[in-house]
């Protein structure tokens, strides 16, 4: 996985891009917790929840030629808030409603009056659990590691 966290604040492509990957990395029960807490205006489905294939590639080594790995399901969504801001959402899975959630929160994350809280409430949380759940699995993993060495003898 690549890092998606910016260190310009004014970067707003990449804030937004940062804000999406947490939303498409989470799971579809915490997006459904974080999305109760606000209280969104009326929208229009401009795209309804679909879901689709999409072709994932790989490269041998991370270097080599690229390859087709497979297919993978990915639900999108795309909606218009009656302010204007349009959202979208793009998600791994068949879950419909973390798209249309995931795309609402986009769209009040353009929101001049919503942009500090959706970050506070909604991604930093989201965020941290995320990076709680990778700092697990990385001590779990490290404590399996096994350190092999190798003894020289001055026989050369």
């Amino acid at each position: 996985m690549t890092d998606t966290t910016t260190s310009d604040p004014t970067d707003t492509n990449g804030a937004r891009k940062a804000l999406m990957a947490t939303l498409a990395a989470s799971s579809p029960e915490a997006v459904a917790e974080k999305f109760e807490t606000l209280s969104p205006p009326a929208f229009d489905l401009v795209r309804q929840p679909e879901t689709g294939l999409v072709m994932v590639r790989g490269r041998m080594g991370g270097t080599g030629s690229p390859f087709n790995l497979g297919e993978v399901t990915v639900t999108r969504c795309v909606v218009r808030l009656e302010s204007g801001e349009t959202g979208s959402a793009y998600s791994l899975g068949r879950n419909k409603q973390k798209a249309l959630q995931s795309a609402v929160i986009d769209a009040l994350w353009q929101r001049a009056d919503m942009k500090a809280r959706i970050e506070a409430d909604v991604i930093a949380p989201l965020a941290e659990t995320q990076t709680t759940g990778k700092d697990t699995i990385r001590e779990e993993t490290e404590a399996t590691k096994v350190n092999f060495f190798t003894m020289v003898r001055g026989d050369n």
